[in-house]
C-alpha cells in the first residue's frame, strides 16, 4: 500500500512505516510528526502537560514542563523526524548532538542542559556514532530559531524541512531506527 494513500484511507502511518526506512520526504511535517508519535507511544497531549516523563537509563522521572521546554520538544521531535535518528539512548544522543552543533540559542539554561546532558551520555555509550552525528551536522541554524513558525513547518513536506535544515532528502540516520524501552513493539 502506498504509504500517504493509507494514511489518507485513515491507516496508522507508524504501521506503514518499517523502521528501517526514513520517513518519506513526500509525506507532511504533521504527517511524520504523528507517525513519530505513534511510533514511541507519545502523545500530543503530552506537549501540553505541566510535568513530562523522562529517563537516564534505569531511572524514570517526571520533570517540568515549561513553555520553553514545551517549545523544544515539538521542534526537537521533528528534528527527529527530519533527520530519522532514534529514540534510544544513543539516538538521543546523536539527536542532541546533531542539535548542539547547530545552536541551542533561545533554550536557556535548563532546556539546553537537557541537551548538553543527551549528547554527552550518548557519546560516552556510542562515540563514533555520536560524533558521525555531530559531524553530519552543519552550522546552520536547528528549528530552535523560531518560535512561532511550528505550525507552518507542519504544512511543508519532510523534504521541504530536510532542504529547509540542509539534511539529505533521506535524512541523515540510516538503518534501524531504535526506540526507547517504553515504546509499544
Amino acid at each position: 500500500m502506498d504509504i500517504a494513500k493509507g494514511i489518507e484511507a485513515g491507516t496508522t502511518a507508524s504501521s506503514l512505516l518499517p523502521r528501517t526506512a526514513p520517513v518519506p520526504a513526500s509525506w507532511t511535517v504533521r504527517q511524520a510528526r504523528d507517525a513519530y508519535l505513534a511510533e514511541n507511544g507519545f502523545t500530543l497531549a503530552a506537549y501540553d502537560a505541566p510535568r513530562t516523563e523522562a529517563s537516564f537509563f534505569w531511572f524514570h522521572f517526571s520533570v517540568p514542563n515549561t513553555p520553553v521546554h514545551r517549545w523544544a520538544i515539538q521542534m526537537h521531535d521533528l528534528h527527529h523526524v527530519a533527520t530519522g535518528y532514534g529514540t534510544d539512548t544513543v539516538g538521543e544522543g546523536e539527536i542532541s548532538a546533531w542539535e548542539a552543533r547547530r545552536g541551542l540559542r533561545g533554550l536557556g539554561l535548563y532546556v539546553g542542559s537537557i541537551v548538553v546532558t543527551g549528547a554527552l551520555v550518548g557519546f560516552l555509550l556510542a562515540p563514533r556514532r555520536v560524533a558521525a552525528a555531530w559531524r553530519a551536522s552543519s552550522r546552520r541554524a536547528s528549528l530552535f530559531r523560531d518560535p512561532s513558525r511550528y505550525e507552518e513547518l507542519l504544512a511543508m513536506t519532510v523534504g521541504e524541512l530536510r532542504a529547509e535544515l540542509g539534511v539529505a532528502e533521506d535524512g541523515v540516520f540510516h538503518g534501524t531506527r531504535r526506540l526507547h524501552p517504553r515504546a509499544p513493539s
